[in-house]
């Protein structure tokens, strides 16, 4: 069997992250899932991988801890030998208002969100550089992007993943010697799985839901279709991108 793409996904146990794995799950595919402590959600999508032919390895860990990063790639490379594919789509979303905010919480979305993905590229390129096709997708927020009095607004969130958009600017030029492409999408209000703690109420999603163009909030797979696109070797020449998949809004 000829071998398929191997891949990282961070934050794989539900919503976006959840999406992608099944829908890179083939014979001959290589998968290491992670998610910060869903261990049963995780295992439940790394199952369903599995039954489309894909070899999974999970691992759990909390980005935020120096190393975890690391040893996510490690895990990756003890398994497979080989990467092909990062993304890094686990969030730190913090749905606190300026006068709410501590420090710390500053603090946790910016090692989440910002350091992990430095520390995940850090970690993978070697590996990557072997690829015939390397390809790095970061996932952004809408909260980088819209700023209206009508609509809810997280300033650290925003900061923290607007700079996971400038370091895919930059490390696209770093890595381009390498070949790495290095891209992101950036989701606007995206359905969540039922549970999901960082979930806004059903009465100002219907609000939101009525000022997005296309009327409706997305689907997981709207987003993890955009990330196969960048990760495929069409999206070849395309690199230092920011891609939004938002339904218009702004």
């Amino acid at each position: 069997m000829t071998r398929g793409v191997s891949t990282i996904i961070t934050g794989a146990a539900s919503g976006i992250g959840a999406a992608l794995a099944l829908t890179c799950s083939k014979p001959g595919a290589q998968l290491t899932l992670h998610t910060r402590k869903s261990e049963t959600a995780l295992n439940a999508i790394a199952n369903q991988a599995r039954d489309r032919g894909a070899e999974v390895e999970t691992i759990l860990g909390d980005l935020s801890e120096p190393g975890t990063a690391a040893a996510i790639v490690a895990a990756h490379a003890a398994r497979f030998g080989q990467l092909d594919a990062l993304v890094a789509n686990a969030g730190f979303p913090l749905l606190k208002s300026l006068n709410e905010m501590q420090p710390d919480d500053i603090s946790y979305a910016f090692l989440g969100n910002t350091q992990s993905f430095f520390e995940l590229v850090q970690s993978a390129k070697h590996l990557l550089s072997q690829a015939p096709h390397p390809r790095i997708v970061a996932v952004g927020s809408f909260t980088s992007h819209v700023f209206r009095t009508d609509m809810p607004q997280f300033p650290a969130s925003a900061a923290s993943k607007g700079a996971i958009e400038v370091a895919v600017r930059s490390l696209s030029l770093a890595l381009a010697k390498d070949s790495i492409t290095v891209n992101c999408v950036v989701p606007g209000y995206i359905e969540k799985d039922k549970g999901t703690g960082d979930a806004l109420s059903p009465n100002v999603l219907d609000e939101i839901t009525r000022k997005i163009p296309l009327g409706r909030l997305g689907k997981p797979e709207d987003v993890s279709q955009a990330i196969r696109f960048l990760l495929s070797q069409d999206a070849g020449y395309i690199t230092g991108q920011i891609l939004h998949v938002n339904g218009g809004l702004i």
